[in-house]
């Protein structure tokens, strides 16, 4: 099942069963790396190489996902090297951060694991990322996302980027299915 939430304004359903229903089928999770793994702020070193860090809590998020069983992507639109051994030390990734077109890797990393669009969520917080948004089953946002993705999204995180919304939508994706062991409930039936 489909749910185009891109466009949708708040009065127009209710976004909880929708969104309830999106979590249901998701398996994969695509982060925008800047504003979504990181605050949005680069840091250059006095010879001008990039200084990288990530939120702990996000990053063990992500392993449990990928414990799991769930898929990650990282996306950048920018040449982001230096954020790949943080990242690749977290478990298999799929990260794309040569920068460039962001949609198109998205796509290859579909192709690579067999996904449709409704079997993934997607966070990010720009414009950037709007290709990716408009396809997946559940996009999501930062809650210091740019204004324009607010009513584009099916969710808006409590956490800011690089501050726990990756942790955040992935507990609740996989508190969802039943499967985040550190959860006080269970999923029914499972």
């Amino acid at each position: 099942m489909s749910f185009q939430f891109f466009g949708m304004q708040p009065h127009q359903a209710d976004p909880s069963s929708q969104v309830g229903t999106a979590l249901d089928g998701i398996k994969a999770i695509v982060l925008a790396l800047d504003g979504v793994l990181t605050n949005g702020t680069v840091t250059l070193d006095s010879e001008g190489r990039e200084l990288p860090g990530i939120y702990a809590r996000d990053v063990v998020a992500i392993r449990e996902a990928l414990k799991l069983g769930m898929r990650v992507a990282v996306v950048a639109s920018r040449a982001a090297a230096a954020y790949r051994p943080l990242l690749e030390a977290a478990g298999p990734v799929d990260l794309f951060l040569e920068g460039g077109e962001v949609l198109a890797s998205y796509e290859s990393f579909k192709a690579r694991h067999g996904l449709g669009d409704d079997e993934c969520a997607c966070i990010a917080d720009d414009i950037e990322e709007l290709g990716i948004l408009k396809r997946v089953g559940l996009p999501v946002t930062t809650i210091n996302g740019v204004e324009y993705l607010r009513n584009r999204v099916a969710y808006i995180s409590v956490y800011e980027g690089g501050r726990g919304c990756v942790r955040e939508v992935i507990e609740m994706v996989l508190e969802h299915q039943g499967r985040w062991p550190y959860s006080d409930q269970q999923a029914p039936g499972h």
